[in-house]
């Protein structure tokens, strides 16, 4: 099981308090040295009051500051959780994730959403009720300035005629694309156009606010990625995804160690092959000293699923 480290959003917020004398790449790295696998960052870069209210939060841009992080380490990946596809033109979406990806050395994975803020995409300018189609449109449109190669539509949301995008990223033929949400169209999208699926627990009185589904066991979820992965084979994708899921309510570190302890097994049995995990610390020190206590947790574990089943390794 891999395991994903989010950046607190709630901490943008209060950010100048939060971070002290420290700096936001000193997260990823202690993330790195304690063994976690990829360190996300959400999107908002717009958010309504309104929202903000009811549990909304700030972001960092993405890109921005998945750079600072990726300049300060070697091995650990970046993760978009979520990009949301029509907040910006796909060509210069495609343009932030090539960049990224190159001067990363070929470290991002791209997580993508439909969205739900009706208000911010008001904002922004992006269109709402004809989203989805904008989406699988805006995926196309990246796939293609990815090529390298002249880029030519003469129809639809995004036409170009004759333009190319260069350098290229690094993991070829693009980054991995990962498609959030819990909905049957993020599934369906997940199966039929991207290499993972982004699914996170909320009970139903959450899911009326994100207008996606409800999820609240891990039952439910293997039966949705056990439907994600028929539809998978029936559209000639037989390789299996990865499911990045983002369990509710583990804000500390003893909640996580718990949970891997105690449902790592179940997860990894429901298609499981990712953990997104927030800390809810509210200092940078006491966040530091939560992904610490998690790598001694995952060195610990680790190092015992590598020992040969007899005993001792020699």
């Amino acid at each position: 099981m891999k395991i994903n480290f989010q950046m607190p959003p709630r901490a943008v917020k209060h950010y100048e308090t939060w971070i002290g004398e420290r700096e936001l790449a000193d997260l990823a790295v202690a993330a790195e040295d304690a063994g976690f696998d990829a360190v996300s960052m959400t999107d908002h870069p717009f958010p309504s009051d309104d929202w903000l209210a009811v549990g909304g939060h700030h972001s960092f841009d993405p890109f921005v500051a998945l750079s600072f992080m990726a300049a300060r380490t070697s091995r650990i990946r970046m993760l978009t959780n979520l990009v949301i596809a029509a907040y910006r033109n796909p060509y210069l979406a495609a343009k932030s994730v090539a960049s990224l990806d190159l001067l990363s050395g070929g470290r991002l994975t791209l997580g993508l959403g439909a969205g739900y803020q009706a208000a911010e995409f008001s904002a922004l300018g992006a269109e709402f009720e004809d989203r989805g189609r904008r989406f699988d449109a805006a995926m196309e449109a990246m796939r293609a300035a990815w090529s390298g190669e002249t880029v030519t539509v003469t129809e639809g949301y995004f036409p170009a005629h004759g333009h190319t995008a260069l350098p290229r990223p690094a993991q070829r033929p693009h980054p991995p694309v990962w498609i959030g949400g819990n909905s049957g169209r993020a599934r369906r999208r997940a199966a039929q156009h991207a290499d993972g699926w982004m699914p996170f627990q909320q009970p139903p009185a959450q899911a009326a606010i994100t207008g996606t589904d409800a999820l609240t066991t891990l039952e439910e979820l293997a039966e949705r990625v056990a439907e994600l992965d028929r539809m998978r084979l029936e559209s000639g994708r037989p390789d299996p995804l990865d499911v990045c899921f983002a369990p509710h309510g583990l804000g500390s570190s003893e909640q996580l160690i718990g949970f891997l302890e105690e449902r790592s097994r179940t997860c990894a049995e429901a298609g499981v092959t990712w953990i997104t995990w927030e800390s809810k610390a509210r200092s940078v020190d006491q966040c530091l000293a939560d992904i610490a206590a998690v790598g001694t947790h995952l060195r610990r574990t680790r190092s015992a699923e590598a020992q040969p089943a007899g005993g001792v390794r020699r």
